[in-house]
């Protein structure tokens, strides 16, 4: 039996396989990237740092059906008045975008995250932004809270609207490195994870993520009072999650789990 407040070291697919229909108010995932991305710790150049190796990447030529096969799951586990968030490189940005219209998702907007710099180049332009597609299954029944951050009313010093800028869907927002020896070699930003938390649920709903990663997602939902539950396949990575979880500077005041298997 799955819990909510829980993480899971298992397949996707095969975890929410066994999760009720309907049960999911909100995901937000990123998922691999199909890029042949090499997470090894000789990559990085830090002598006092330890990367976690194992990230479970997907052969480009199989990436459509991946993409298709856990995209199926989480349609029928999302509720109605459920969103999805998920992250993607330009690369295979075309297949997500088929995989979501071929399960059946509404695309509500497609988001630009800018980060401060990429990789540098000498034959092509540099590569300093991640494409958040935000989807959902109807429309008409689809939460949205637009003045969960900044009110109707709300102006900055030059007095231009505070809410206005917020919902612009071009995000310039810094990546987050980590402190300390271990790491993963990639993560979320949290202040993008808490934009579409407030935007797009209340405490108490259920978030989930099926490539938990570093646990960033399961973490912030924490701190801000949302149920979660993610899956993770490599065994470092959820170690490494739970970790945080289980760490009294996530810890708040506890809620009831819930059963949703």
């Amino acid at each position: 039996m799955l819990q909510t407040d829980q993480i899971y070291h298992m397949d996707c697919i095969k975890g929410m396989q066994t999760m009720d229909d309907n049960s999911i108010d909100l995901i937000i995932t990123d998922p691999p990237f199909a890029i042949d991305f090499k997470a090894k710790r000789g990559n990085y150049n830090r002598t006092a740092s330890r990367v976690l190796e194992g990230y479970n990447e997907i052969a480009q030529k199989d990436y459509f059906q991946f993409t298709y096969n856990w995209m199926q799951e989480v349609f029928r586990i999302l509720k109605d008045s459920g969103s999805m968030y998920v992250f993607s490189g330009w690369n295979n940005l075309k297949d997500v975008l088929n995989a979501l219209d071929d399960v059946g998702f509404i695309t509500v907007n497609h988001i630009i995250w800018k980060y401060q710099f990429g990789v540098v180049t000498r034959r092509k332009y540099v590569s300093s932004h991640y494409h958040c597609i935000y989807v959902c299954k109807n429309d008409k029944t689809r939460k949205f809270y637009p003045f969960s951050r900044y009110g109707k009313e709300a102006r900055n010093d030059a007095g231009r609207s505070l809410h206005y800028r917020d919902k612009e869907d071009v995000w310039t927002i810094k990546r987050e490195y980590w402190n300390g020896d271990h790491k993963t070699p990639t993560k979320l930003p949290a202040e993008i994870i808490k934009k579409l938390l407030a935007y797009s649920s209340l405490e108490g709903d259920i978030v989930c993520d099926p490539f938990l990663g570093s646990g960033q997602v399961a973490v912030v939902s924490k701190m801000l009072k949302r149920h979660f539950i993610g899956f993770e396949i490599n065994k470092e990575y959820y170690d490494f999650a739970k970790a945080r979880l289980d760490s009294g500077q996530y810890r708040l005041k506890a809620t009831k789990q819930t059963s949703i298997f």
